[in-house]
């Protein structure tokens, strides 16, 4: 007779399936219909997700309000760059913002921040989201090289449901602060035309990350508005999704684009500026020599 892995205990099964990664436990339970219904455990899921995400752990209602399994389908894979208009749910009235940030793979900081997003004040004013204040800098690590960090920003609609994760994982920039020194660590997704921009600050010498903050800006790089941020984000979670490694790579790519063209826009917006600058001086230099003329000959 010959064996099958469907032979070995339920209990067994599940405590291996809770070791493998979203992708091959996925992959797992389309293999036979007793696999399926162990993939499905919630408690998997969970698992799962805790591993992925360790800013859950503190905030566990999450997880009820996001089903385990939904919150890795959203969250894990990249949005479609591509969001078009949310749907008929309208636009979120609370965020939640669970945030991890990785060095060489092990998590070293991670927060949940709530955010009320139905004031008028937030809805017009520009966008932004700060997991650490620069006022209470967090430590993590005493020598440090900030192109190995990586971050996750899963942002929750947790009236609808829905997850999107607007960080390219790894970086796709690297700065000084003009006037601190600070390595700045840039992660970014290019969504509906506009970058979703976290910014990692941190200080190589003290150890420490300053500041971790979340803005958007459009095609002009002017700041994008908590409502149109907000459906930026309605349409990403209604959206498709796009993973793989390859992901990360497209990211950033699409990442450089953008930073291009918006550099180009900039460079003949000010053209523009100057060709009218000098069309109104001609205009008014005309205007004055017909004045003076105008007296001369009188």
């Amino acid at each position: 007779m010959v064996a099958t892995i469907e032979d070995l205990h339920a209990d067994v099964l599940a405590c291996a399936l809770r070791r493998l990664d979203g992708r091959s436990l996925a992959a797992a339970s389309c293999a036979t219909a007793g696999l399926r219904a162990l993939a499905a455990d919630p408690d998997t899921w969970r698992a799962l997700c805790l591993a992925e995400w360790p800013s859950l752990a503190a905030q566990h209602w999450l997880l009820s309000a996001v089903p385990p399994r939904r919150l890795f389908a959203d969250a894990s894979p990249f949005p479609c760059p591509d969001a078009g208009e949310p749907g008929a749910g309208g636009l979120p009235a609370r965020l939640v913002s669970a945030v991890d940030v990785y060095y060489r793979g092990e998590p070293v900081l991670y927060r949940v921040v709530e955010t009320p997003a139905s004031s008028p004040w937030f809805l017009s004013s520009p966008f932004r989201v700060e997991a650490v204040d620069c006022k209470k800098p967090a430590p993590v690590a005493a020598a440090f090289s900030p192109a190995e960090f990586e971050l996750s920003w899963v942002v929750v609609d947790p009236a609808r449901g829905r997850a999107v994760n607007v960080s390219s994982r790894r970086a796709v920039a690297l700065g000084r602060h003009w006037y601190t020194g600070e390595m700045l660590v840039r992660f970014a997704v290019v969504l509906g035309g506009c970058n979703f921009e976290t910014t990692v600050a941190c200080s190589e010498e003290a150890g420490h990350v300053s500041e971790v903050s979340l803005a958007v800006e459009n095609a002009d790089g002017a700041a994008v508005s908590g409502e149109g941020a907000l459906r930026l984000l309605a349409a990403a979670m209604e959206g498709r999704r796009r993973g793989g490694e390859r992901e990360r790579e497209e990211a950033k790519a699409r990442y450089e684009v953008f930073v291009k063209s918006k550099k180009g826009r900039k460079e003949s917006k000010a053209r523009r500026e100057v060709l009218v600058d000098l069309c109104c001086s001609a205009a008014s230099a005309v205007a004055v020599l017909a004045f003076f003329a105008t007296v001369v000959l009188r």
